[in-house]
């Protein structure tokens, strides 16, 4: 067979850049080759205007003229330039270095600015344009991108929460029938969950050193000894919006990172348990799914709806974790100063989030074509009687009734029970009338404690 070499959704290795590429088009402005090259360039032109203000008797302040030419090179940043620093980079072998000489051809003829090429990059180490463009990388990857998913589906479950408030479910322990509760509040347990993995995932603040080589400033003093660089770098970083680590190898030690891939992960792993039981709601036909004029379920059973949207939110789920914990475990990991493992890891920003955005667009199809079903659902909790037993012992146990529990188990336990056999039970017990009369009047549609209520506060 042959293969075109010319990358295309056909042919891509990865399913993100091929069969699921739309579902992760958001993110390669952010954490692709070509943006995170926008973002080295963002930074090194942030540090150059830094130090232009900085008073340096070297490097008078930029004019207005000679600042806009230098933002122009961030806001207009093209894939053109981009392929541009890449070809820099097979002569220089090294890709932060391919970025300081393309500013330097871009500034060349501009009088000013190039007579301040050699502040392009100054005191600098690789990882000081590195570690900052990956804190902006990810920051926004996370509120442009990420949250917005996650947030869309929080509100969907509200949504269910609200519209099924009311609706009475047999839940399952153990697989086994189980005290009932209503299908909104189902939902809304999974929303109260998600909401509390969101503030976890929104209040990671990003870090960035810009402190030379190994972190002490060394290069800067030795040029200029009457300036703070702390504070210096400190503003340079705050007019990124991003905060200082003060304390760092030649790395940034990646520890805030590990905590956002962690709270990302714990997210998913929510959305994750949310897909097998609805997964499970549809195999039992509590739900239909809206269908779709064209798909097939199956190449040999045309009857069937698979509940494929879940299933594919779980794999890619699985897979967005597997690559989120490997980050979160390896990146603050370095030995001594720096050693590469980091560098290549983190280029895989891309796949992680990549993996997310999938599996939270399937997410949100599944949930959007759901449709209760009403009998099935309900003749689900008609049928047993039994899980009466538990409200019955209490209230036996309430007015001292001996053995409440040893009653209601050899009575129960590993059979069926049917109305008519629990209201015996219940006429015979030696109890006040009004509690009998309300534990007459229950059916295990009516047992569902303060489920609904629960559910329509979320």
């Amino acid at each position: 067979m042959h293969i075109d070499p010319v990358l295309s959704p056909l042919n891509a290795l990865s399913p993100l850049d091929g069969r699921y590429a739309t579902k992760a088009d958001t993110l390669r402005a952010t954490l692709s080759e070509a943006g995170f090259m926008a973002h080295r360039v963002e930074v090194e032109i942030a540090w150059l205007i830094g130090l232009s203000d900085a008073g340096l008797p070297e490097l008078p302040a930029f004019t207005p003229g000679a600042r806009a030419v230098l933002l122009s090179l961030v806001h207009n940043f093209s894939e053109a330039d981009a392929a541009r620093i890449k070809a820099i980079e097979r002569t220089t072998n090294h890709d932060v270095k391919a970025v300081e000489y393309w500013l330097k051809e871009r500034v060349a003829d501009h009088a000013e600015l190039a007579q301040a090429a050699e502040f392009i990059h100054f005191a600098c180490t690789s990882e000081d344009i590195n570690n900052t463009s990956h804190a902006l990388m990810l920051g926004r990857a996370r509120s442009q991108c990420i949250v917005p998913q996650l947030e869309a589906i929080l509100a969907r479950l509200r949504e269910l929460a609200h519209q099924y408030a009311a609706q009475p479910l047999l839940s399952r322990t153990h697989g086994q029938a189980a005290t009932p509760t209503t299908l909104g509040k189902e939902f809304a347990n999974v929303a109260a969950r998600l909401e509390r993995a969101l503030v976890a995932v929104r209040a990671v603040e990003p870090l960035a050193k810009m402190n030379g080589a190994t972190g002490n400033y060394n290069a800067h003093l030795a040029a200029y000894p009457e300036i703070n660089w702390p504070e210096f770098s400190a503003a340079v970083l705050r007019s990124l919006g991003l905060t200082q680590n003060p304390y760092s190898i030649q790395i940034e030690p990646h520890d805030w990172m590990a905590a956002l891939f962690d709270a990302i992960a714990r997210a998913n792993t929510i959305l994750l348990d949310l897909n097998r039981d609805i997964w499970g709601y549809v195999s039992l036909g509590f739900f239909k799914q809206r269908l779709k004029e064209g798909e097939v379920g199956s190449s040999t059973m045309p009857h069937k709806v698979n509940p494929i949207d879940f299933e594919n939110s779980e794999g890619n789920l699985g897979l967005a974790n597997a690559v989120l914990r490997h980050l979160s475990e390896k990146l603050p990991i370095s030995r001594w100063q720096r050693d590469l493992t980091d560098s290549t890891v983190l280029r895989n920003l891309g796949v992680a989030l990549g993996y997310c955005l999938v599996a939270y667009d399937s997410c949100l199809r599944g949930l959007d074509k759901l449709e209760l079903n009403p009998t099935v659902i309900d003749a689900d909790i008609d049928r047993c009687w039994e899980i009466l037993a538990e409200p019955v012992q209490t209230v036996m146990r309430r007015y001292g009734l001996p053995h409440p529990y040893e009653q209601l188990k050899a009575l129960t336990r590993g059979q069926g029970i049917t109305e008519q056999a629990l209201r015996e039970f219940i006429s015979n017990l030696d109890l006040p009338a009004e509690p009998r009369a309300r534990l007459l009047a229950m059916t295990p549609r009516s047992y569902i404690g303060l489920a609904a209520q629960l559910a329509a506060d979320i």
